[in-house]
């Protein structure tokens, strides 16, 4: 048996957490440079705000109904996402977060355990010692575990657990389940199915295997085999990354070279950071840069360019000194600028670097300073310890008008009880 535990509207769920006031009321979360909806409380969705939704493209109604608006607060979010998960972890022997707001369970190690109790112990322990409400699926496979959630979240919520334990439970979930709100069903393929008469779970289930595989391949085939109960799905390991790119949509477009330098050279020391939690090194750095798209009465400039390192980094210095040296090389004047980000391909474990013929061992009292440097931020507080051209300033950032104080990581931002 698998499990799939899920946060309940996440992003609005740590905002209430913190914010009772909110509670009952309709509460959104919006995007980067506070663009669109990305999270919507239950009382948001039943006024028809949609996934996406531009905020000041609602209607008067809505607006008139006191929705309340929020900046994304990953910090805070990040923070909530790392209790629950280590709180999940208690749980089981083996786990996979599967993004920042659910993770699978394996049970399989558990024959004699009442599977339904512990659903609900599960959803009662995250409650009470986080504060975030969540849903638990449990089923015999990962795609059925998925549908189980999902099935907890529309037809029980109060209790907030469904354990398809036997083939008539798994049958009911299956005609009860639209065959595009399958996990690894897209639009396409819905579509496709429909018109070929299949609608529901169950109706994919019965549809013969050589109309799926053809239809769908082997990924299709797979999935029917999940829904029939037959485990087809991996369990993922946690591998290090083979790329790792930061970037992002300024604040404020701009035409300031040194502004666009300050992200640049910041972007490269996250991307270095990142590097070294996973004990790797990069071969090739990329940095990119481009103007809006939207705006026709803009010049419009997009560019790019690989640069291959004489050898592979981790090094904070080196990379933000190949990242400047990038931007030299793709920036113009005379543009109005909405974006840059800097990524690092070729990763290799740093316990497997190359030198070349003519390289030399990099300096061991270098590698101790990073790593005194990541210390350092790690204890402290982020960007405590910075290179000069990172700037203080951030006149980059992305806009976050409606940003909530980070309460569980920044002491000056607690929350103070009143007697």
């Amino acid at each position: 048996m698998y499990a799939l535990v899920d946060c309940n509207n996440f992003y609005v769920s740590c905002e209430r957490m913190f914010d009772p006031s909110l509670n009952g009321k309709p509460v959104i979360v919006l995007s980067n440079n506070d663009g669109c909806a990305i999270s919507r409380s239950d009382e948001a969705k039943a006024l028809g705000i949609e996934m996406g939704a531009v905020p000041h493209l609602l209607s008067p109604e809505i607006k008139k109904a006191g929705v309340r608006m929020f900046s994304s607060n990953y910090t805070l979010y990040g923070d909530m996402s790392d209790r629950v998960m280590k709180t999940l972890a208690d749980f089981v022997t083996r786990m996979e977060v599967y993004s920042i707001d659910e993770a699978f369970l394996d049970m399989h190690q558990m024959p004699h355990t009442d599977l339904y109790e512990l659903g609900v112990r599960i959803k009662t322990t995250i409650q009470n010692n986080i504060g975030i409400p969540v849903c638990v699926g449990i089923a015999p496979t990962k795609a059925l575990a998925k549908m189980a959630n999902r099935f907890a979240k529309k037809y029980n919520k109060q209790i907030g657990v469904h354990w398809a334990g036997n083939e008539e439970w798994v049958n009911e979930m299956l005609a009860a389940t639209e065959v595009g709100d399958v996990w690894g069903i897209g639009r396409q393929y819905a579509l496709m199915l429909k018109k070929n008469n299949i609608h529901t779970a169950k109706d994919f289930v019965q549809a013969p295997e050589h109309f799926v595989r053809a239809s769908m391949s082997v990924v299709g085939l797979r999935l029917q085999n999940e829904l029939k109960g037959l485990p087809c799905i991996d369990w993922e390991k946690q591998e290090p990354k083979k790329n790792i790119c930061c970037g992002r949509s300024f604040g404020n477009l701009t035409s300031d070279k040194k502004i666009v330098q300050e992200a640049v050279s910041n972007f490269a020391a996250n991307c270095a950071l990142k590097l070294r939690q996973q004990n790797s090194v990069a071969r090739e750095i990329k940095v990119f840069i481009n103007t809006n798209p939207h705006r026709l009465q803009d010049k419009q400039y997009y560019r790019s360019v690989n640069i291959k390192m004489d050898l592979a980094e981790c090094s904070t210095p080196m990379l933000i000194k190949y990242a400047l040296k990038g931007l030299d090389i793709i920036y113009r004047d005379g543009y109005n600028y909405m974006k840059c980000g800097v990524e690092l391909n070729g990763l290799v474990s740093a316990d497997e670097l190359q030198l070349s013929l003519f390289s030399s061992v990099p300096m061991k009292n270098h590698q101790k300073a990073l790593k005194v440097l990541d210390k350092v931020n790690n204890d402290f507080g982020r960007d405590t310890v910075r290179f000069g051209i990172q700037g203080f300033q951030k006149n980059y950032k992305a806009r976050a008008a409606l940003l909530s104080p980070k309460y569980t990581t920044r002491l000056t931002e607690i929350i103070h009880i009143k007697n």
